[in-house]
């Protein structure tokens, strides 16, 4: 006892001599909160936090500094429990008094480790009511995040299911339901899960209140039959790698187009297309006259007036390509053969590109856009899909399983010249090019997956284009749970700073009626 006691008066006297700042990496106090085993402050702080907890309401208050959870490091008054397995945490938070900067942050949090640069997911509550889900997916690795179209949530819930880990919200007067936020991110078991506060100011202090506290363990598989599909349409800015949520519902849509003026989305559901403000909000129809049964494959002109869309509601009932203005419309029949699926537009507004099924093979054909004769461009054995122009009118990019393993190729626009682009041990789908023609955007499967189903784990890849090839390293842009439907068709923004997809989750039934 002694010892301990010298101990303690050492390090106190060291605090009052160096006394600038708190220093707690790693540390591990012994004083239990509520539910929590322990709380301290985690990384490098001005102003020792504090975690408290008053039995008689059920909650927790959090007083904490720190410059900020971000980047390659975090600093902030942590309260948690070690855990193993798969896990909710639920709770209302509010901050106690007016507050200083508005990014200040109360966290619901997963950590590996209390050091200040482990892997971490949090559904942080902003100071001027912005919620994400935060994420370090690597030790020392940059912080992203996804952020919420609900702000100032009365209440939030982190839960990990296997490798996802994702937010639920609830707006006040509604109930908690999840917030179309999921990200991939693995934990060796045990790990840490609790609350915090960060002021995002190192002078400062800040404090939160975190009321009906609850954590438990939640079982990581459910029979199909027991699960909700939630469709979410997001955004990803391609120099921050952050992404935004536009619109999510437990329905399912794929396959957006981003607007030539940048104002909306256009997207498929049930056999509709839907038009959506940037902004969010409620979808609109677009009248499609007869055409009620249209796919994925859609797209919009060069000059934003008109749109394509790939229909299987006439004739032998497999997919047609037509026309109409894209404010709706009677459609205009292009492909007399079937099934044929839009996919691309040259930059002039003549021609069409598509994958179409002739003699039991799928090649890439174009046609003009006022109809006529298709020309086929590809005739090798095996899938060719996803044709699309460059912007300089030079090269159609398309994806052909023809080596063994689907991956992206590229030809001139008259068929000539096929070659190779991407070379690895994933499947490559669907090659985009960025508007200013900078950035070619592809999905990516397992090597196992054959096909691009749906509801498998995918990646977004990018890599810079030079001379309309790519040029440098091939980097991943975003991880997620999606395949078929997630980015069938290009979704670029006019000004390539930004790019469009659809993520999917698949949600216990019990968990959305609570």
């Amino acid at each position: 006892m002694g010892k301990k006691l010298a101990r303690s008066a050492a390090a106190s006297l060291l605090l009052i001599v160096f006394g600038v700042c708190r220093i707690a990496i790693g540390q591990e106090p012994s004083s239990s909160v509520g539910i929590f085993e322990a709380h301290g402050d985690v990384g490098t702080v001005q102003h020792a936090g504090k975690s408290e907890y008053e039995s008689s309401k059920h909650s927790y208050t959090l007083t904490g500094s720190g410059e900020n959870m971000w980047s390659n490091s975090d600093n902030f008054q942590f309260a948690w429990k070690k855990w193993s397995g798969d896990a909710s945490l639920t709770a209302e938070i509010s901050f106690v008094g007016q507050g200083g900067n508005e990014h200040r942050k109360a966290v619901l949090m997963m950590r590996q480790s209390l050091d200040p640069d482990s892997a971490y997911v949090d559904v942080a509550l902003h100071g001027d009511g912005l919620t994400s889900l935060q994420y370090r997916e690597a030790k020392g690795a940059a912080t992203h995040e996804i952020q919420s179209d609900i702000s100032m949530p009365a209440q939030l819930r982190i839960e990990k299911r296997g490798d996802y880990v994702s937010m639920w919200l609830g707006a006040r007067g509604e109930k908690l339901k999840p917030a179309g936020a999921a990200m991939r991110v693995s934990f060796n078991a045990p790990f840490y899960v609790g609350i915090g506060v960060c002021s995002h100011d190192k002078d400062a202090i800040e404090k939160a209140e975190f009321s009906n506290v609850k954590l438990k363990e939640v079982p990581r598989t459910v029979a199909s039959d027991q699960q909700i599909l939630y469709s979410t349409l997001e955004t990803i800015t391609v120099d921050s790698r952050d992404r935004r949520i536009v619109y999510s519902i437990p329905a399912h849509f794929e396959a957006p187009n981003w607007t030539r003026d940048g104002t909306a989305f256009i997207f498929n559901a049930d056999g509709r297309i839907q038009r959506l403000s940037v902004a969010g909000g409620k979808p609109q129809t677009i009248d499609t006259g007869f055409a009620v049964q249209c796919n994925n494959d859609h797209g919009i002109s060069p000059d934003g007036k008109t749109l394509a869309i790939s229909d299987h509601s006439q004739g032998d009932h497999q997919s047609i390509i037509y026309l109409l203005p894209i404010t709706g419309g009677t459609p205009r029949r292009i492909t007399q053969k079937s099934p044929s699926y839009w996919h691309g537009w040259s930059p002039d507004g003549k021609t069409l590109a598509y994958p179409g099924q002739r003699n039991g093979e799928f090649d890439i054909y174009t046609i003009s856009a006022e109809g006529g004769e298709e020309k086929q461009l590809t005739t090798a054995i095996g899938l060719d899909d996803g044709p699309e122009y460059t912007p300089d009118g030079k090269y159609i990019y398309f994806n052909s399983v023809r080596t063994g393993r689907m991956q992206i190729w590229r030809m001139h626009t008259d068929g000539s010249m096929q070659e190779q682009v991407t070379s690895d041990d994933l499947n490559n789908w669907f090659p985009h090019i960025s508007p200013d023609g900078k950035w070619l955007v592809f999905l990516s499967y397992g090597k196992e997956v054959e096909g691009h189903p749906e509801n498998k784990d995918v990646m977004l890849r990018i890599a810079p284009l030079k001379d309309d090839k790519p040029d440098g390293k091939i980097e991943v842009l975003a991880k997620l749970f999606g395949g078929q439907g997630t980015i069938n068709v290009p979704s670029w923004s006019p000004d390539s700073k930004q790019l469009a997809f659809v993520s999917y989750q698949l949600i216990p039934k019990e968990n959305t009626a609570k």
